[in-house]
């Protein structure tokens, strides 16, 4: 391409790691669609020497669909990174010791009139005959059962109304994305970066500890928190969230699996944050989110090694962060992604989701060298809106617990939501409704799971559903909870399910 062509030529990804690696890996495959002639150069930069930060080993269903998109088969990605199926999250003891609530990733019924299901569990929790959505959603089922196969096809039937993703491990996962990445002509680089050449917000070069210059007409920014072209080069700026998301300090300790691996992942409320336990075909991984402000880092690993269900297989991996976002995810030619980009705790496993996410808008909205601002203000609109709405989700789960056993749970239970999740509690309340916008990450199904387990239910129901006969509603609902029942009995166990998987790998 001559200088006088406005596309772009070369991409420069700055740091490896999950981040880097998914964004050389859906490059690649998109770029090599096109005739040779056109195809951009990739490149990536890393260094051994500089360790990356996990993202976390659990994911939400759109991990299939990325998967899918660089031509990585559901039996390589599970044995190459140990990964186990993923229904849901299960929440203990938010709303107290001894309370639990599933979200699942599924609707709870069928829709039924032309009204979503979970409109008639509500007028039937109104009339007190019941207490939890669970017997309606069927990854709650499977979950609690241990049972697991692939959703059927057929939208008629029953086990067709549900999804899942996965738990695995983020550094085997950069492993396997990395040499997919090269298959598909992506250079990598080893090195540290010593400086970077920028002026008038746009970022020129990277200059390397042993000399090179690599310039590019993008940049990748997938550095980690430093941010090292975002926010060191170009100044991107930072919200700081943590108002209402206290949480600023993480550890985390393997574990061996000492029982089958649960299709769901543990959040467990604690004293100043919760505990997770991520179930993987090798180990257990095991952490603890808290605030530094309620309790100090010896008592954190204290109470996180009190849970265990096994010895440690690693000494303490510890995390500091602060929860925010950068206030341009894209400034100038620099797009961040990852830890970059900005950071939300694991609550609802979202790390590798936004990272996908933000992939997705740059092939969407990808530029030529004139970097037409139009373009950068809508990837930045739609990023905003993204964020927001997952910080919502989260909040929402610490500002409705009831759990009375440590100061950081009144902090966040007298701290005001934000104006746009007051807004979404109050027509929740309402009526049940929940109204995403097109870049959520969770629709109503997942708001509506979070919600009731958090004993938000609505006042009134649908006037369609309303005027419906009370005793037919409760009697239909028994017929679907039983139908529910009996066709998640008729499934396989999860370890026929991974057996199955380990075969088909070994065939290859």
């Amino acid at each position: 391409m001559g200088d006088t062509d406005p596309r772009i030529t070369s991409v420069l990804i700055v740091g490896g790691g999950t981040a880097g690696w998914m964004a050389a890996s859906a490059l690649s495959q998109a770029f090599n669609r096109l005739p040779e002639a056109q195809r951009p150069i990739i490149r990536l930069v890393e260094s051994e020497a500089i360790g990356t930060v996990g993202v976390g080993e659990a994911t939400i269903p759109p991990i299939r669909q990325f998967n899918r998109s660089i031509g990585l088969d559901e039996a390589d990605f599970m044995a190459s990174t140990g990964a186990t199926p993923k229904l849901g999250i299960a929440f203990e003891g938010w709303m107290g010791e001894g309370s639990r609530y599933f979200h699942g990733f599924g609707d709870h019924g069928p829709e039924v009139q032309g009204q979503p299901y979970r409109q008639h569990l509500f007028r039937l929790k109104a009339a007190g005959r019941l207490d939890s959505l669970d017997p309606w959603s069927v990854p709650a089922a499977l979950a609690a059962s241990g049972r697991f196969a692939h959703p059927e096809t057929d939208p008629r039937s029953i086990l067709s109304a549900y999804s899942y993703a996965y738990h695995f491990d983020a550094g085997l996962f950069a492993k396997r994305l990395s040499t997919l990445a090269q298959a598909a002509g992506v250079t990598r680089l080893e090195g540290r970066i010593s400086d970077v050449e920028a002026a008038d917000d746009r970022v020129q070069a990277v200059r390397l500890e042993d000399g090179r210059r690599l310039d590019a007409d993008l940049f990748v920014d997938c550095s980690g928190f430093r941010g090292l072209l975002i926010e060191g080069a170009l100044k991107a700026g930072y919200e700081d969230w943590s108002r209402w998301l206290p949480c600023d300090r993480a550890v985390a300790l393997p574990t061996s699996a000492s029982r089958p691996p649960d299709l769901y992942t543990t959040a467990r409320a604690a004293s100043a944050g919760w505990c997770w336990r991520i179930p993987l075909q090798h180990r257990v991984g095991n952490g603890y989110v808290y605030s530094s402000a309620f309790i100090d880092d010896d008592a954190a690993l204290d109470e996180l090694m009190a849970g265990l269900e096994a010895p440690p297989q690693a000494d303490p991996n510890r995390l500091r962060f602060l929860t925010g976002r950068r206030r341009s995810a894209w400034k100038g030619n620099v797009v961040a992604l990852g830890l970059a980009s900005g950071f939300l705790e694991p609550l609802e496993s979202t790390s590798i989701n936004l990272i996908q996410t933000g992939i997705g808008r740059l092939l969407e909205l990808f530029p030529d060298r004139d970097f037409d601002p139009v373009l950068i203000a809508e990837y930045n609109r739609r990023t905003e809106l993204e964020w927001i709405g997952v910080r919502d989700f989260i909040i929402a789960h610490y500002h409705l617990a009831a759990r009375t056993d440590g100061a950081l749970w009144a902090h966040c239970r007298e701290t005001p939501p934000p104006d746009s999740l007051a807004e979404r509690l109050a027509l929740f309340r309402a009526r049940g409704e929940v109204d995403p916008t097109h870049y959520d990450s969770f629709r109503e199904a997942s708001w509506t799971s979070v919600l009731t387990g958090l004993e938000v239910w609505p006042r009134k129901v649908a006037p369609q559903v309303a005027a419906l006969d009370l005793e037919a509603v409760e009697r239909q609902a028994g017929n679907v909870s039983d139908l529910i029942a009996r066709a998640t009995a008729s499934l396989p166990d999860r370890l026929e399910f991974l057996r199955g998987v380990q075969m088909k790998a070994e065939a290859r």
